[in-house]
């Protein structure tokens, strides 16, 4: 997965990872460098060629040094190339923000318009889609402080939890058309939502997209406006389209990012991984070597 490149010593044999291991299972964080600097370069080594002898780790020390035929980014702790499982996940996460988006339209769609021909289950059904589509993204989203990623998760699981409560006690009728109906209701799904604030706020912070710093700011906005009843009937309505608006944008425009950006430093997840022992002998050797 992760090529670590060393400096002085071997960091590849020192993290004693296998050298496709996914980064995902090492602990993440709220937002990559998005600008890692790319490396020149260089003739293709071997890929399956390692030593871990003074000699080797001193040419590999040398700038545009890389493992395979394929783009090297420096990282805080070895350089590192986007593998095909990178790409898979990254792919895997922005879908789920498309099928969220839709999910969102689509519900709209039918409240607004009072479209009473589409049955209830369909409409849960969609909502059900919709829902699965944004935590697939919370599990696959590239974080480096764990707690916070873990913390949207859980406010995500409490609004999900909220909705299918709702889905099975009030008669089979529609999420979306229930909590329109009773503005009580937000305090159900109100997470959920919180979690999708959370992560407005991580693609607004690193990446400085309009849309998701919109975002940010609408969703409380139109929830509390909801649930307290003080913004007035077509106010709401603005306020839940500019919801919808911002959230297509948003999940529309992830797919004119680079691959890299939504991935973040691979290193980083490499080092979390370690031991503490192995962290603290890594943070001793670059202290010395900077």
């Amino acid at each position: 997965m992760v090529i670590a490149i060393a400096r002085t010593h071997c960091l590849r044999c020192q993290l004693e990872l296998p050298q496709r291991a996914s980064f995902r299972s090492a602990k993440p964080f709220t937002c990559g460098p998005r600008g890692a600097a790319k490396l020149r370069s260089s003739p293709a080594q071997q890929r399956n060629k390692h030593s871990c002898s003074p000699q080797a780790a001193a040419q590999q020390d040398l700038p545009g040094a890389q493992a395979q035929d394929k783009p090297v980014y420096r990282g805080i702790y070895s350089d590192w190339t986007v593998e095909d499982q990178d790409v898979r996940e990254v792919i895997a996460y922005r879908a789920g923000l498309n099928v969220a988006a839709l999910a969102l339209l689509v519900e709209t769609a039918i409240v607004l318009t009072s479209a009473d021909y589409v049955p209830d289950v369909w409409q849960n059904a969609v909502v059900a889609a919709g829902v699965a589509g944004l935590g697939a993204s919370l599990y696959l989203v590239h974080m480096y402080v764990t707690p916070i990623k873990r913390f949207m998760q859980g406010l995500y699981g409490v609004g999900a939890a909220g909705a299918v409560g709702l889905a099975l006690t009030q008669g089979g009728q529609s999420v979306p058309q229930y909590v329109a109906e009773h503005p009580s209701s937000v305090w159900l799904v109100g997470p959920f939502f919180a979690a999708v604030t959370g992560l407005a706020f991580k693609e607004g912070a690193c990446y400085g997209k309009p849309e998701a710093i919109a975002l940010f700011f609408v969703t409380p906005v139109l929830l509390l406006g909801h649930l307290t009843g003080l913004v007035p009937q077509g106010g709401e309505k603005g306020l839940l389209l500019t919801f919808v608006a911002l959230c297509t944008i948003f999940a529309g425009r992830k797919w004119t990012q680079a691959i890299k950006d939504d991935i973040g430093d691979k290193s980083v997840f490499m080092y979390q991984a370690l031991p503490v022992e192995k962290q603290q002998q890594l943070d001793a050797e670059r202290s010395i070597r900077h």
